[in-house]
Parts: structure tokens; C-alpha cells; sequence
């Protein structure tokens, strides 16, 4: 997905940190294919020049599924969630996709539900993550993805990661250790012809995580802040993502773009083990 480029981190180190996604996915034998809109175009798999203009462009809309039409019809650029990715990846044969971390329910609001847990409750894709954003209600988040029928896997945790951090307290459906493993509950749904996405949730590798006392007091402080500001809909994960990464230093961006690596590389060995099947 691209969100993560146009409005996860600042300019210039949004470029390279794509640039070093897609290479941790070259490295495990599989070829990458960011997804984005460029002029009005839906494109599956960026050139070189494709991402630097993406990265460069600070009016890049973040597009979900409904913003689709809009964003094709005005020859808009665009940089795709985790719910657009998932539509589009699906239609053009990709079955799996990595990313930072999902959306979700946001705390203390019964209606500002990420358009995410919609899309994987309906489009066959495996999505690599290291769990909910933070700052969102994780145990609100796992009962709506049951309601939805998406089975939350641990990989390699018994426990669901907590983005920044390894764990959250939560359980995961079922702990697989292997992509092998990911590969095997891919065919069995795919053979049920079930619609459902399968999340595949993955620990932040452990010298880069931010323990869970230290973010989660960081993210109360943002929380408080967002609520004085006005800020509502599809704009409060960036707002809290750099409100974040500003009180932190450098904790959470460590993390971030630690799991993110990670989650690429992991996503890389599902594919190829899935390939192999």
C-alpha cells in the first residue's frame, strides 16, 4: 500500500524507506508491486520514477475504497489504504500484501470505523501487519474482525502485536510459525471458495520495539491532544501517527519502520510459499 509513503513519514525519508520495502521484498525472491494512483491511473507495481513522484507529491490523496472514482475521474494522484490495496491487489491476482499496521475502531467513538475491516471481511487477500494501529481500541477491533469472519493469525505469537509493541494482552484465532503454515490455511479457505481476507499478524522484530508502558502513556497524550483539535475522519491516523513519532523521538519511528521491513519480508516468504503450494 502506499498511504504509508504520502502520509506515514516526512519527505525525504518517505522515498527511501519505500525504496527499502520493495528491496527487503526483492531479497526474499519475490517481486514487488506497490499500488498506487498516478494521474488518474490506477497502477500496480511502481517504476522507480512512479514512486519518487508519489513520494514527492504532498497533495497525493489518501484514497480508500470510496475515493476510488473520485481520485480516477479528476486524473488525481493518489496514495491507496489497506482497503483500496486490498480491492485492487485482488483484481489484479495478487493474493498477498504487506503493510504497517491496519485500521480499526478508533477509542471512545461507536461510529469511526476504518473502511478496512469492511474490505477484509470481503475480499479474498492475505494481509501482513503488525497488528491494529496503537492508538486505535484493539479488543473493539478483534470483535468486529469475528463478526466479519477474518481469522487474526499469530505469526510466530500466541498473542496479537500491538503495532509498536510485541504483544497487546489479546489473543490471536491460532498461532502459525512458519509461512508454510500461512500458505496451508490460504489453500484451505481458497478450496472453501470463502471471501474472507486471512490477517496475518506479526511481532515487531524485538531489538527495535517500543515497550508497551512507554507508548502506550505517549498515545494518551496524542489522544488528548487530537480531542482539542478538531481533527476527525481519515485524518486522524496521520495526525496521530506524527503526534506520535514527535513526543517520542525516535521510539516509535525505530519501530515503525522496523516492522514495516519486517512485515515485508515475512510477506515475501507467504508468497513464495504460497506459489510453491
Amino acid at each position: 500500500e502506499s498511504t504509508l509513503i504520502t502520509h506515514g513519514f516526512p519527505h525525504p525519508q518517505n522515498l527511501e524507506i519505500a525504496r527499502k520495502i520493495e528491496q527487503t521484498v526483492r531479497d526474499n525472491g519475490v517481486i514487488p508491486a506497490t499500488i498506487a494512483i498516478l494521474h488518474g491511473k490506477i497502477t500496480v507495481g511502481l517504476t522507480a520514477e512512479q514512486l519518487e513522484t508519489l513520494a514527492n507529491d504532498p497533495h497525493a490523496r489518501k484514497c480508500s475504497v470510496r475515493d476510488l472514482p473520485l481520485v480516477l475521474a479528476q486524473k488525481k494522484n493518489g496514495a491507496t489504504t489497506v482497503a483500496a490495496t486490498m480491492t485492487i491487489a485482488h483484481r489484479a491476482g495478487i493474493a498477498v500484501f504487506a503493510t504497517g499496521g491496519i485500521g480499526g475502531g478508533h477509542r471512545g467513538s461507536r461510529f469511526d470505523i476504518s473502511a478496512d475491516l469492511m474490505e477484509l471481511g470481503k475480499t479474498p487477500v492475505t494481509v501482513v501487519c503488525a497488528g491494529m494501529k496503537a492508538f486505535l481500541d484493539l479488543p473493539d477491533t478483534l470483535e468486529y474482525l469475528e463478526t466479519q469472519a477474518v481469522p487474526v493469525l499469530g505469526y510466530q505469537t500466541d498473542e496479537l502485536p500491538a503495532f509498536y509493541s510485541r504483544s497487546s494482552g489479546l489473543p490471536v484465532d491460532a498461532r502459525v510459525d512458519s509461512a508454510a503454515d500461512v500458505a496451508e490455511v490460504i489453500a484451505a479457505r481458497d478450496a472453501l471458495d470463502l471471501s474472507q481476507a486471512i490477517l496475518v499478524t506479526v511481532p515487531v522484530p524485538t531489538k527495535a520495539e517500543w515497550k508497551a508502558d512507554a507508548a502506550k502513556a505517549v498515545i494518551a497524550q496524542a489522544q488528548a491532544e487530537i480531542e482539542t483539535t478538531g481533527i476527525s475522519g481519515k485524518n486522524i491516523t496521520p495526525y496521530m501517527l506524527a503526534k506520535i513519532a514527535e513526543l517520542s523521538g525516535e521510539e516509535s519511528m525505530r519501530a515503525n519502520i522496523a516492522l514495516l521491513l519486517n512485515n515485508a519480508r515475512v510477506g515475501a516468504e507467504i508468497a513464495r510459499a504460497l506459489a510453491a503450494h
